[in-house]
């Protein structure tokens, strides 16, 4: 099974970035839509068990309204990146609206690390953001939103695409509760005995 973007379509994004290092054995970890605190917290401890550190692509208007959880992922030693103010399709806004978004959310989450929602973005958004932001796209995507997916389906997901400096996205979201606290700890786990470590972006 594999539900990844193409990647003889990725050069196509021009300078983005979708996997780095890819001669070690590292795993960069990333959550994306947060901070919520039906999730978030979660998801921190699990890190905390198993010494684990994320970057974490935060929604701008999640961390006005949960500003509490936006601090405790700083103060438990993770990165963070811009995901939008409200998570936004770029394909449905004009570059000055994308960026005044995008912006917006700069104003709660401090960070030059940016990612698309949706991976939704145009080329002129992307010419434009690439002036004060790096933008991280994935190299795997679990798809722990996927209400048809099962635990199992998302662990497989993880395993199948495993390779060398992969950037990879789960969600601290209350539609991947389920399957992002059960798979987390199985991938961690899977990685770890493959010898691999985390990287932080």
């Amino acid at each position: 099974m594999n539900w990844q973007f193409p990647r003889i379509f990725r050069p196509l994004f021009g300078k983005v970035i979708w996997r780095k290092n890819p001669s070690e054995k590292v795993i960069y970890l990333t959550f994306d839509d947060g901070p919520v605190p039906e999730v978030t917290p979660q998801v921190l401890d699990i890190l905390d068990i198993y010494g684990w550190k994320a970057t974490f692509f935060c929604v701008g208007e999640n961390v006005q309204k949960y500003p509490e959880l936006y601090t405790d992922i700083l103060k438990r030693g993770h990165n963070i990146g811009n995901h939008s103010f409200n998570h936004v399709k770029g394909y449905e806004y004009s570059t000055i609206e994308y960026v005044d978004n995008v912006n917006k959310a700069a104003q709660f989450i401090d960070s030059k690390l940016f990612r698309p929602p949706y991976g939704r973005i145009k080329w002129n958004q992307i010419k434009a953001l690439r002036k004060n932001y790096d933008i991280v796209m994935w190299d795997v995507i679990t798809h722990d939103y996927n209400k048809n997916l099962c635990v199992d389906d998302v662990f497989k997901n993880v395993k199948y695409n495993l390779r060398k400096g992969s950037i990879v996205v789960f969600h601290d979201s209350i539609k991947a509760k389920n399957n992002v606290l059960q798979a987390l700890p199985l991938s961690i786990e899977f990685w770890e005995s493959r010898a691999y470590s985390y990287g932080l972006l």
